[in-house]
């Protein structure tokens, strides 16, 4: 038994703090209160909040989890529980030639680790292959992206009635398998091109199995409030209950532009529409170089559109939808290079080029933007990813405040500079919009982080600091903990965060990483 005294303990239901002891048995809170029985071990921790450990809402570490177990970049920031599957595009269910396109699509997210043992095929596989030792919990949405890939391929057409059906058998099958919800990457193809009965027809499925819609919508630029009401509907039309992932308002035309977006929500709450958020406290978004593209581009997979950026005639006509129109891609947007940074490549005779924008490339090399973006997608073979400087700080803050909100890194674990956000966002939500700025206060972010998500999820047993709950706990100093991640350097780990537990294991211990490994798949339930 390991004891935990003198605590404060804020334990996520967004109530105020209060001193006590915490026992920890068997992967379980078994005790609170004072002058609790003599353990094994006791951390003090005076000076210390103790919290349920944080759930990260939305992360891209499918692959990563499993290549690198440890996990350092989440445990460390105090991350308990993930969720995985996002954006409409990753691993399972999956069959083989779809999985050599996927690879190859979201090779900026996930990386092409070499020998990688892909030995699942199933939402059950790709579980239990988690079940094998992971630092921290995991939960997994169902991809529509990959479903639309096995079953209609990747042409622009609208899927006929029994490829429907398949789509939702496959997706039933994985809701029953213990995925929690369904995914989309409406900017991504193929699952863009899904229309809104499609999307309709898919969600009914979640809806059946008490899951959740997580979608990447069609834009988060000059069409968001439209793609976001898009999202309400289907919500509606379904009965599914809605979480509007990394719910940010970007780009030029959205400046200021937040407080439409939480009205749109407010109304869709009221007219009884379950609707919750998530966000990550930073300007810069991260995705991947490709998906500025045209989403046209894309029909007929990675190499027939590798094929067009040779073409001279296609090329001429890219550009002027980049530079003049504004593509899909682009989230209706005229690209601005200034704002596209290389994060990471996987061609490292590309190295130089991490760290720096397309505009400042071109003007080292002498070359139009738009031939160095075409250059640097041919030589790594689409693999690219990039973080994107079109964030605005009031619309962060104003959705931020909102009650349906919750935390999401949307990290991005692989690359030479990926975005800090993969290994600060929790410790930035403590440091800078509580403690420095006041925006929340810390019970009130503590539930945003640890309850709220819990509840969206459906645990019975997470989330809270409660007697017979799962001991997935942080302990962290309120006056110094902070992110220590930044763009220069965004592989540091937290500041101020000397213990975390996993199902009653310490993976984080007096500020060191153990080698445990105690977490696990966390399953859907009715």
């Amino acid at each position: 038994m390991l004891n935990i005294a003198n605590a404060l303990i804020v334990d996520g239901s967004g109530t105020p703090g209060y001193h006590a002891d915490v026992a920890v048995d068997a992967g379980r809170i078994v005790a609170i209160g004072n002058d609790l029985p003599a353990a094994e071990r006791t951390i003090e921790a005076d000076g210390l909040v103790l919290s349920p450990g944080f759930i990260d809402m939305h992360s891209h570490s499918d692959l990563q989890i499993l290549v690198h177990p440890d996990h350092t970049a989440k445990v460390s920031q105090g991350v308990t529980l993930e969720v995985l599957g996002q954006d409409g595009l990753s691993f399972a269910p999956i069959d083989e030639p779809t999985r050599a396109v996927v690879r190859r699509q979201i090779a900026g997210w996930n990386g092409e680790p070499d020998d990688f043992d892909f030995s699942w095929s199933t939402v059950a596989g790709y579980l239990d292959r988690l079940d094998q030792g992971i630092a921290c919990n995991a939960a997994y949405l169902v991809p529509q992206g990959t479903l639309r890939m096995m079953v209609v391929g990747t042409s622009n057409r609208t899927a006929t009635g029994p490829e429907l059906r398949r789509m939702q058998q496959l997706l039933a099958d994985g809701l029953r398998d213990g995925a929690v919800g369904m995914s989309s990457g409406l900017t991504y193809t193929p699952g863009m091109f899904a229309d809104t009965d499609e999307l309709v027809a898919l969600c009914s499925v979640v809806a059946e199995y008490g899951g959740y819609y997580a979608p990447h919508q069609r834009s988060y630029g000059r069409g968001a409030l439209a793609a976001y009401g898009e999202m309400v509907e289907v919500a509606r039309r379904s009965g599914c209950a809605l979480h509007l992932t990394h719910a940010v308002m970007n780009f030029a035309p959205n400046a200021g532009r937040g407080a439409e977006l939480i009205e749109m929500i407010d109304k869709a709450l009221a007219s009884g529409v379950d609707v919750t958020t998530d966000t990550y406290p930073y300007l810069p978004g991260a995705t991947t170089l490709s998906a500025v593209l045209p989403s046209w581009t894309a029909e007929g997979g990675p190499d027939a559109q590798l094929a067009r950026l040779r073409d001279p005639a296609a090329r001429e006509r890219i550009t002027y939808e980049l530079e003049q129109v504004g593509t899909d891609g682009c989230h209706g947007c005229v690209v601005e290079w200034d704002t596209i940074e290389i994060g990471g490549v996987r061609n490292q005779a590309l190295s130089e080029t991490v760290g720096n924008t397309i505009a400042a490339l071109a003007v080292r090399s002498g070359k139009p933007a738009a031939d160095v973006f075409y250059e640097i997608l041919l030589a790594d073979d689409l693999a690219t990813s990039i973080l994107q400087h079109v964030g605005h700080e009031e619309n962060v803050r104003t959705i931020m405040r909102h009650p349906s909100h919750t935390g999401g890194s949307d990290g991005i674990l692989v690359g030479g500079k990926p975005h800090p956000r993969s290994w600060g966002t929790f410790p930035r939500y403590l440091a800078r919009y509580v403690r420095e700025l006041g925006v929340l206060d810390l019970a009130d972010c503590i539930h945003h982080l640890t309850g709220r998500p819990a509840r969206r999820l459906r645990l019975t047993d997470r989330g809270l600091v409660r007697e017979g709950y799962a001991a997935d706990l942080v302990l962290f100093d309120p006056e110094a903990v902070r992110d220590a991640a930044t763009f220069p350097e965004p592989r540091q780990p937290a500041e101020g965060i000397p213990y975390v537990l996993v199902n009653g294991v310490p993976v984080i211990d007096d500020g060191y990483r153990t080698d445990a490994l105690p977490g696990h798949a966390v399953r859907r339930t009715s």
